[in-house]
């Protein structure tokens, strides 16, 4: 069992690199992608401050499918260019709304959330699904979430075997 540390308070840099310190503790010894992606939500939800929604969706026969998440029951299919989500799945990119509410055809799973960040799995290339992070606080996140979770995703991707459910 792994104690999470809360990154509040810190400066963002410092706090990513101080949760992806966690993280990799979180995925030694460990490859089964299920599980990797299950413990990484929870650590998200656990160490970052002002989050209402932690999770993933993984491709899956041509759209994004839930998986592993913490936070309010949510969306379990979402097309491919819909939403946020959909969105960064489309044009494997990272991207950052300050106020979801503003951003054309953003699907609401919860109506507390304010702000996201989504940042895709990609894997050789090939797009296995994206990491959502949800906040109920107006522009909560930024380029430095961005590189944070990119660094992260790409903690996720390296220490798992690949996703059989994704694809």
């Amino acid at each position: 069992m792994h104690a999470v540390t809360s990154t509040a308070g810190a400066p963002k840099a410092a706090a990513y690199r101080d949760l992806n310190t966690q993280l990799r503790g979180i995925l030694a010894g460990e490859r089964n992608a299920l599980a990797n992606a299950a413990n990484m939500s929870a650590l998200l939800f656990q160490a970052l401050p002002d989050l209402n929604w932690a999770g993933f969706y993984f491709l899956q026969g041509g759209e994004l499918v839930l998986g592993p998440f913490q936070g309010k029951v949510a969306c379990v299919r979402i097309a491919l260019g819909r939403g946020v989500c959909g969105t960064a799945a489309r044009e494997l990119r990272t991207i950052v709304v300050p106020d979801v509410h503003l951003f054309p055809g953003h699907i609401a799973c919860d109506s507390a959330s304010r702000s996201e960040i989504v940042v895709p799995l990609v894997r050789a290339g090939r797009l296995l699904g994206v990491l959502d992070l949800d906040s109920p606080q107006l522009a909560r996140f930024d380029t430095d979430d961005s590189f944070g979770l990119a660094a992260a995703v790409d903690l996720l991707l390296q220490g798992s075997d690949p996703f059989p459910f994704a694809g």
